[in-house]
C-alpha cells in the first residue's frame, strides 16, 4: 500500500510541474542591462555572404550582422562589417544604439550549422547611443543566444 501511495504522490508531483515547462525552439534571448530579454519574432537573411539576424519585440529591434555565415567568432567595435544594433521606441521617441568602427565592443559567435536553413550562435555587446537616448548612453547585452533562427531569402 505504501508503494502505491508513493507512486501516486510522485505522479501528481510530475503532473503539476508539466504546465511550467516552456520550450524556446527557435529563440533569440539574453540579458539586456541585467534583465531577461526575449524576442517575440526573429529571422535571418544572408546577403552577399553576410549574415544579419533580426529579433523583434513590440517596441524593440535587435540586429546582429557578421561578414560571413561561417562558424567562428566575430569581434564587434572594430569595423562596420561585424556589428550589433538595438533600437527602442517609447511614447513616439526612438533611441538607437550601435557598435561599429571604434564604437562599442562585443562578440558574435556562430556555431556549427546543425540544421539546414537555420543559424545558431551566441552574442554579447556594449552598444553606444547614436541618437538622443531615452535611457542610458550604453545598452549592454550579455548571455545572448540565437537558436535555430530561420534564414529567409534576401529580397
Amino acid at each position: 500500500m505504501k508503494k502505491i501511495l508513493s507512486l501516486l504522490v510522485l505522479a501528481l508531483v510530475f503532473a503539476s510541474c508539466e504546465d511550467e515547462v516552456r520550450f524556446s525552439n527557435p529563440s533569440v534571448q539574453g540579458e539586456k542591462d541585467n534583465e531577461f530579454w526575449r524576442a517575440s519574432d526573429y529571422n535571418a537573411t544572408v546577403t552577399g555572404g553576410a549574415l544579419t539576424v533580426y529579433a523583434y519585440t513590440p517596441y524593440e529591434i535587435l540586429t546582429l550582422t557578421t561578414s560571413s555565415t561561417a562558424p567562428g567568432k566575430y569581434t564587434l567595435g572594430v569595423n562596420e562589417l561585424n556589428k550589433a544594433s538595438y533600437s527602442t521606441e517609447i511614447d513616439g521617441s526612438r533611441s538607437t544604439y550601435t557598435t561599429g568602427t571604434g564604437i562599442g565592443d562585443g562578440e558574435i559567435e556562430i556555431a556549427q550549422q546543425q540544421e539546414a536553413g537555420t543559424i545558431t550562435g551566441k552574442f554579447k555587446f556594449n552598444a553606444h547611443a547614436t541618437t538622443d537616448p531615452i535611457a542610458g548612453l550604453v545598452v549592454n547585452f550579455q548571455y545572448g543566444v540565437f537558436y535555430k533562427v530561420p534564414i529567409q531569402a534576401a529580397q
